[in-house]
């Protein structure tokens, strides 16, 4: 018998639980299947950076992450010279340490709480996509065949993801030449515990990373091939760290590669990739997550839309833009963060140097600190058919994400474009926002402000900007909002 669903999910991983959970948050009726029959284990990513935290914030389970993390107070670069580049991260750009193994009990009980249904040991070993549904055929551990229609399909099974490989999508990039070790466990010496630290020594890269419970993560690159024991850990620790660090105990020892691809499409048809199964870059500056997440992020009010009739089915023609943007402007920084920690002599003398005038001049916590934290992103064409219009600079820019501008979090404002104006509450530029939301429930809510300056922000439901100027430019923003409908 065919079982039914508006949205399938393959694979319950962080991301395709999170798209999930941000599904059912939007009233949306969904099913995540797993080929694996049990939750991942391990720590794997533990980087979890602002646009991560505002999900879990939305799926009611952030208090419960940061009450089992850890939230370091810099990103500590120690250069051979002795001198440091500190960056100190404020509540704006402050990651937290969560263990992924960790993360993925919070979404899955999210996914729970807000109606979804998960099923582990259930393989995909076919996607039909047709004109009105998909059809997938799956296998369970005792060799059950299972078919599902859905109305839609979001493949998050990985890296080698089988439903990108059923539909025939190239995964084309490259892969990157450089080894690293990882190990995780306690450390007997004098180093902060409440920083993260990068050790750019004449011999190589060191990451040592708090972990909660007391626990530090060391990665760094590794001789290809070799095996790594206790020993070769602690050599990377001597030649590498700052001297007097001990291992004395390590849970986890093991190497890894990495590439740098991206899917030639993330969307065919009724059928969506996100996280991995879409793109793959160096783990280098934890940005794993931050990536794969806002990608279920950003499809999910769209779909949410497409199906409760609000949003016309073109909305999810932005979906591949909007994230392979997103995807590049990623693979970029951690594609030149992965070579630094190979450079050569004399590209890590001109690597030390820039790190030297960046912490004097300031652009480290004003430039860097905000990149990692997802605040530099741009959303291409964020309200679509408006070019972005030119927008005083009194005003935050379209398609940018801003720590001041941040939708509010309400349930019943889930899936909703929030509308800001600003000036008296009676006049006519609050008069026709207010008549906007009204023709436009489910879809538009304003606020009015108050203030002395006239005009307006939109917020899209994936906290980028979508819109923002004085009066003047409203009409013609409320007319490419009703265009969406």
């Amino acid at each position: 018998m065919t079982e039914r669903t508006t949205v399938l999910v393959i694979g319950a991983g962080p991301c395709g639980l999170a798209v999930a959970a941000e599904l059912a948050r939007l009233d949306v009726p969904v099913t995540v299947v797993d080929a694996e029959p049990e939750p991942g284990t391990g720590s794997r990513a533990i980087l979890l950076w602002p646009p991560v935290l505002e999900v879990l914030a939305e799926l009611g389970v952030a208090d419960r992450a940061r009450e089992q993390g850890l939230g370091p107070a810099a990103l500590h670069y120690h250069l051979p010279s002795g001198v440091g580049a500190r960056v100190a991260l404020n509540d704006d750009n402050r990651p937290l340490v969560l263990p992924q193994e960790k993360t993925t009990v919070l979404l899955e009980q999210a996914v729970h709480d807000l109606g979804g249904t998960v099923e582990r040991g259930v393989r995909v070993t076919k996607v039909v996509p047709g004109g009105e549904s998909v059809l997938v055929a799956a296998t369970t551990a005792d060799g059950t065949a299972r078919e599902f229609e859905a109305d839609w399909v979001i493949g998050a099974d990985g890296h080698r993801s089988e439903v990108r490989t059923q539909l025939g999508i190239a995964f084309d990039g490259e892969h990157i030449p450089v080894s690293f070790l990882l190990a995780e466990g306690n450390l007997e010496g004098d180093i902060r515990r409440d920083e993260v630290h990068y050790f750019l020594s004449d011999s190589g890269v060191l990451l040592l990373a708090p972990l909660p419970g007391g626990e530090f993560r060391i990665s760094g690159a590794f001789p290809p091939g070799e095996k790594p024991d206790e020993r070769q850990v602690q050599r990377l620790l001597d030649e590498r760290g700052p001297g007097g660090l001990k291992v004395t105990s390590l849970r986890t020892i093991t190497t890894f590669s990495s590439d740098e691809r991206i899917a030639a499409k993330l969307r065919a048809d009724r059928v969506f990739l996100v996280g991995d199964a879409a793109h793959v870059h160096s783990p280098i500056g934890g940005q794993g997550l931050n990536l794969g997440i806002p990608d279920g992020r950003n499809l999910a009010w769209k779909l949410a839309g497409v199906h409760h009739g609000r949003l016309a089915p073109a909305i999810l023609d932005t979906y591949d833009p909007e994230r392979r943007a997103a995807i590049q402007q990623t693979l970029r920084a951690t594609g030149m963060m992965a070579r630094q920690s190979v450079a050569g002599p004399i590209a890590r003398r001109v690597r030390n140097l820039t790190w030297r005038l960046a912490q004097s001049s300031g652009v480290l916590e004003r430039k860097f600190a905000p990149t990692l934290a997802g605040w530099r992103a741009e959303c291409p064409n964020p309200l679509p058919g408006n070019g972005k219009p030119a927008t005083s600079r009194s005003w935050p820019r379209p398609g940018t994400r801003d720590p001041r501008w941040l939708p509010k979090m309400d349930r019943d404002l889930a899936g909703q474009f929030q509308l800001v104006t600003f000036g008296s509450p009676s006049s006519d530029l609050a008069t026709h926002a207010a008549a906007l939301a009204t023709r436009m429930p489910g879809m538009v809510a304003h606020f009015s402000a108050g203030g002395s300056r006239e005009g307006f922000v939109l917020l899209r439901p994936d906290a980028y900007i979508a819109a923002a100027g004085p009066a003047e430019e409203f009409p013609e923003v409320a007319r490419l909002v009703r265009d969406l409908a």
